[in-house]
């Protein structure tokens, strides 16, 4: 069926011809011709922007206003404040956030047939691609089994949520499943699925072209910028709204424009600019903001390159980091596989419509900032955030002091220096680096070897996840790292587990043409699977010896990752300290399984005649890397791996199904359950309620993630969800994951603030999901919500800056509200969890004037209460009364972000959802 794309009869309708074919467009120049304004100085990113307001502008949901609103950006230097209606071409999804995305549109369908309307209503509108990325465990590793042994492992923990993804499949139109096995999301996505330049036929059967946009259920949909296609992660709740049909509200954002000059020098890698950028732009401050990428540094930046850059806006704060479409990107797409026509449509259409970047290029931006890619070192980042980093040869020393950090006054007794036992082949040092006795340490005997752990003895060492394994240059580097290493007679420490996940299939086909894979293999990087694994906190268990000596010994175990989250509790819960670092980093590091050694300078082990090898003798020259990359990585493996990229394997096939317009809910599943959302919705929306003589649930710091909110890893029999799950007789092996188990209210609610490492600063010195229950008594966070829930008391959170950052985890919000809180009061918010807060009917205030929750010496004994809302406007002050536990009160203002008029509408419906469903069942206003 035709989507509609726009109206034949609007003023800025042109044609184009490229490949020998017609196309309709919108076309910015002939808007200008119009009068409509002067767009000619608008940055390539927010020209995407503009085209889709031509595109839609009815008069109604898109106004003429509307589209003069960008000549007026650009006139004020980059800035306005215009609220527009804006609609992505498409959804991306991972079965993560996608599964209760899903579960959400089944849910809907039987809510919509309660209210007696069509449950075919509840259908996607726009195209919609689930990709089956973060389900893969590493329980086996370092064999040439592992991969096999996992994917099985896989297929029993998650068969329930399988079938259900493949009945949603075959129920939903638009919807397709790209099964588990193939890649993740984001490289699937920017390998086959983006085309930069989209088309589609309109109502009259005419073939429209327009830039390709999207909207994902994850953070690092923003990869996809890399290949000039405009999207950001927003959260399942946001997403499911514009799969059916509802604009997603947006200001126009301000652009940063980041200047890059020079190239990059021997020696360093894409990785390393990346760390550098996020660090830069961290302190800039671009939340909320585009950063589009431009200066002559483009023309020297390979687009795997790009897209490392892109990947990672969540960690450097901004909704996305754009790379206008020039001539790498043609290059690109070509090198992918992409049809011959679409190449030539995407250059013809980019110079049609101001969207070229040549040497001309020369935007207005909101504010700049600039880097030299010469200057750019080898470098990590860690322990805890993606921002902070760190010059690898200061890493040793950076490490020591956060040691000494953690242990000072704690255990500062000096410890019998002890030498490692065992095999390995590479110096082994009796001292740790800057020990000050600080150090703990931990014997360990396994049945192979035995061997002393300490602090940062690095246990993890993983190659994976969106960021880098999508970029041929460093892994093919990772692999020369292993092929010198294996020549030298290196392999890795036997405490360190090793893996290789990479994004595509296409990364193992041209490792294996190039002949690297054995290379890893023997270094024990052997492949475990195509996913996220690590970085979602799918790490797999340690061996039982190494997790024992870490937790009895209080050690400070450390990961090397290619990954782009470090977050506190997110890789492992046996580790404290995560390091983003290049591929091959990862592999070198795994060679010296150490972090207080300096590997710039220290040796990393004898070779086979008892000399010392060195970083620099193992580290591949970048012609040595082009000149494989160039050879292996090519057209055709694109072309044969994605060939058949919707049909699965035999196990994927063989997953059996239902054929029904409506889901037939298993009582006794575990994954997948009806949320209760819509049970009871009347056919009325209400009113915003004022807040009254509200509890504080939490009372946490500044940073606090997703992560922290509703983490995705692993958790134990005796948390609440592990309770839930015993007492329906699930083992202990076959917990799986929380993320693993988003399709069921009934564990997430239990998971949510379940995090190991949070803090709540109502309790001193606890860490986990704990607070005080109605009676003031230390109660698991979902025990004390469900306590006050019974007694009719609302919840409020305080929280400081960035609250909600990272992943874009609508169960973040979901969590929230299903536990009864009604306000989150912050000091300021995360771009994508404030939207999820609001989409959940949760109300996010942020402080005003100073305050916050130190500076009014908030304990977690007060009650509070918020009172305006019956009559609050979009972004409005409120006042919010605190009544201190000694009957003392004081009076504050809260800016409420409730943002726009139609956030508003969302909020007095009860959610998003809601609304979008009431609307579809006809009972809303037209």
């Amino acid at each position: 069926m035709p989507i509609t794309v726009g109206q034949d009869t609007s003023r800025t309708r042109k044609t184009l011809e490229a490949g020998g074919k017609t196309y309709a467009y919108y076309s910015i120049p002939a808007a200008q011709e119009a009068g409509l304004g002067d767009f000619t100085k608008l940055p390539a990113a927010l020209k995407v922007v503009l085209e889709n307001m031509l595109r839609f502008e009815d008069g109604k949901t898109v106004a003429t206003d509307d589209i003069k609103a960008f000549s007026d950006w650009a006139a004020n230097g980059g800035k306005g404040d215009r609220e527009l209606a804006y609609r992505p071409a498409r959804v991306l999804m991972q079965d993560f956030t996608g599964v209760p995305a899903v579960v959400d549109l089944a849910a809907m369908r039987d809510g919509i047939k309660n209210l007696g309307g069509d449950p075919e209503k509840i259908n996607p509108l726009n195209p919609v691609d689930l990709v089956i990325d973060h389900s893969v465990m590493i329980d086996e590793f370092g064999n040439p089994r592992a991969f096999q042994m996992n994917v099985d492992r896989e297929y029993e923990r998650n068969i329930e949520r399988y079938t259900f993804l493949k009945w949603g499949q075959s129920a939903f139109n638009n919807f397709r499943v790209v099964p588990p096995g193939t890649g993740i999301c984001h490289q699937v996505n920017l390998e086959y699925l983006a085309q930069t330049v989209w088309t589609d036929t309109d109502q009259d059967g005419n073939e429209v072209a327009y830039p390709d946009t999207l909207v994902g259920t994850d953070s690092h949909t923003t990869m996809v910028n890399g290949a000039a296609v405009l999207g950001w992660g927003v959260g399942g709740i946001e997403a499911e709204a514009a799969m059916l049909g509802q604009p997603i509200s947006m200001l126009i954002p301000e652009v940063i424009g980041f200047k890059l000059t020079g190239r990059m020098m021997e020696g360093t890698t894409g990785t390393d600019l990346v760390l550098k950028v996020v660090e830069m732009l961290r302190a800039k401050g671009v939340v909320g903001k585009f950063v589009e990428f431009y200066g002559e540094g483009l023309d020297h930046l390979p687009l795997a390159d790009r897209a490392t850059i892109a990947n990672m806006a969540p960690e450097y704060g901004a909704t996305c980091g754009f790379f206008p479409i020039d001539q790498e990107t043609l290059r690109y797409l070509d090198m992918t596989g992409r049809d011959k026509d679409r190449i030539a449509l995407v250059e013809a259409y980019a110079k049609a419509n101001g969207m070229w970047r040549d040497a001309s290029y020369d935007p207005v931006y909101t504010d700049t900032l600039e880097l030299n890619m010469d200057t750019i070192v080898p470098a990590i980042s860690g322990p805890k955030r993606p921002q902070d980093y760190i010059a690898l040869d200061q890493a040793a020393s950076a490490f020591g002091q956060y040691i000494k950090g953690q242990r000072e006054g704690k255990d500062a007794t000096p410890k019998e220096e002890v030498r490692w036992e065992g095999e390995g082949g590479a110096a082994e040092p009796t001292d740790i680096p800057g020990d000050e006795g600080l150090h703990k340490r931990g014997y360990v005997q396994t049945a192979d070897h035995s061997y002393q752990l300490h602090d940062g003895s690095i246990v993890i060492a993983s190659i994976t996840s969106c960021t880098n394994t999508s970029n041929p240059y460093v892994m093919i580097g990772a692999g020369l790292v292993a092929r010198k290493a294996r020549e030298k007679g290196l392999t890795r420490k036997p405490w360190v587990k090793t893996s290789l996940a990479p994004g595509s299939q296409v990364v193992s086909a041209y490792l294996e043409a190039a002949e690297l894979q054995e290379d890893l293999d023997a270094i024990g990087f052997n492949l475990v699977g195509y996913g996220c694994t690590t970085c979602i906190g799918n790490s797999g268990p340690l061996e039982p010896e190494i997790s024992k000596a870490v937790n009895d010994n209080d050690l400070i175990a450390t990961s090397i990752l290619s990954g782009n989250r470090n977050f506190e509790g997110r890789i492992s819960p046996d580790v404290r300290a995560n390091y983003l670092a290049s591929p091959p980093l990862v592999v070198a590091y795994s060679l010296v399984g150490d972090m207080n050694v300096d590997i710039t300078t220290a040796s990393l082990g004898k070779d086979q005649d008892g000399n010392d090898v060195y970083l620099k003798d193992i580290w591949p020259t970048q012609k040595e890397i082009a000149d494989l990359v160039e050879k292996t990585v090519t057209r055709k493996a694109f072309l044969e791996k994605y060939a058949d990229v919707f049909k699965g394997d035999e196990k994927w096939q063989s997953v059996e199904t239902t054929d029904s317009q409506t889901y037939d809910w298993p009582s006794t599943s575990t994954y997948v359950q009806n949320p209760p959302y819509f049970q009871g919705m009347s056919r009325e929306p209400g009113t915003i309620s004022n807040i009254e003589g509200a509890r504080v649930l939490a009372l946490l710091g500044d940073m606090i993630t997703t992560d922290h909110i509703s983490p995705a890893g692993s958790f134990k029999e005796t948390t609440p969800a592990g309770i839930y799950l015993r007492e329906r007789q699930v083992p202990v092996r076959e917990f799986n994951s929380y993320g693993s188990r988003r399709g069921n209210h009934e564990v997430m609610m239990r998971g949510t603030f379940a995090n190991i490492r949070i803090k709540n600063e109502m309790l001193d010195g606890v860490e986990g999901g704990y607070t005080k229950d109605p009676k003031g008594e230390q109660a698991s966070i979902f025990d004390a919500a469900v306590a006050y829930q019974d007694a009719g008391t609302p919840l409020v959170i305080f929280g400081g800056e960035q609250y909600g950052a990272g992943s874009s985890r609508d169960w973040a919000a979901k969590g929230t509200a299903l536990l009864g809180v009604k306000a989150v009061i912050a000091e300021s918010f995360e771009r994508i969890h404030r939207s999820n807060l609001v989409g959940m009917g949760v109300i996010p205030f942020e402080f005003t004037g100073g305050d916050s929750r130190k500076s009014l010496g908030l304990t977690g004994d007060e009650t509070v209460s918020i009172h305006g809302l019956d009559t609050v406007t979009p972004a409005a002050i409120v006042p919010c009364t605190i009544t201190y536990a000694d009957g003392t009160e004081k009076v504050i203002d809260l800016k409420c972000r409730i943002d726009t008029a139609v956030e508003k509408e969302y909020v007095e419906h009860g959610g998003v959802l809601h609304y979008v469903l009431r609307d579809l069942a006809g009972l809303t206003a037209a």
